[in-house]
């Protein structure tokens, strides 16, 4: 067994010209590990996440996964960006799921989750079919796998996302408020869904302002606001008895 973090965030920064978003970022995911970022908009949480998998570069700091520096090589002292091909192949092994879904429109849904593991990671196209109905079953939506995304509810695409995301069998799983563009009735189903991979230890870290689900789901909640994390811990600590008058303001005004 090994005591290494699945990821590691040290003194992490990063900013858009003169706005500072993110301030010096430490942070630590365990294996198995549901992270919960909570925070108001314009704090840094979605910034952070998609600095994980270098779909943001960081102004500062070091982000590891595994053991392995994200989207950059060291040497000496100096860090030096990766060429794209290698950034790809790290982004292989985490899964993400956005606030819009982001399907191909032209494709099935079944399609949708083969696309990856065939063209990117080189697969059969018999075996990643087969894995691809396997988890839209996963997902409760075996029986829509031909439909194309304008036939399927804001619910059922984000499952087909979230199916689409585990497609090539991430060792990390990153959910950026995948439930905020939902109309309510529908909210249920998707959290559900998270629900389950967490349960099966999947990696997670998910950018929410579900504080149900983090209380329930979550075994790290960490509070962030103005590119700073204010409060970290477990749920039953941050969420029930918030120790900083920033966080217990901001739940206040979402419970």
């Amino acid at each position: 067994m090994t005591t290494q973090p699945l990821v590691e965030a040290r003194d992490v920064r990063k900013h858009f010209g003169a706005q500072h978003v993110l301030i010096g970022i430490d942070l630590q995911v365990q294996r198995g590990e549901v992270m919960c970022l909570l925070g108001p908009s314009g704090s840094g949480k979605s910034t952070f996440l998609r600095c994980i998998n270098h779909l943001e570069r960081v102004d500062g700091g070091r982000i590891y996964v595994d053991g392995e520096l994200m989207g950059y090589e060291e040497h000496g002292s100096r860090i030096r960006e990766m060429k794209p091909s290698q950034i790809a192949a790290q982004r292989r092994g985490i899964g993400m799921v956005f606030q819009r879904f982001n399907l191909f429109p032209h494709l099935t849904a079944l399609e949708n989750n083969t696309e990856a593991p065939v063209g990117v990671a080189g697969r059969d196209r018999a075996a990643a079919r087969s894995r691809g109905m396997e988890l839209l079953a996963r997902v409760g939506l075996a029986d829509h796998a031909d439909a194309y995304p304008a036939r399927l509810s804001g619910g059922q695409q984000q499952r087909v996302a979230i199916a689409r995301a585990f497609a090539t069998d991430p060792k990390l799983m990153l959910f950026d408020e995948p439930t905020s563009a939902l109309d309510p009735e529908l909210v249920g189903d998707v959290l559900s869904v998270m629900r389950d991979l967490a349960t099966s230890g999947m990696t997670m870290i998910v950018v929410t302002h579900e504080i149900g689900f983090a209380r329930e789901v979550a075994d790290q909640v960490v509070f962030m606001d103005d590119g700073d994390v204010v409060e970290s811990g477990p749920p039953h600590r941050v969420i029930n008895d918030p120790q900083h008058e920033r966080t217990r303001a901001f739940l206040d005004s979402v419970l």
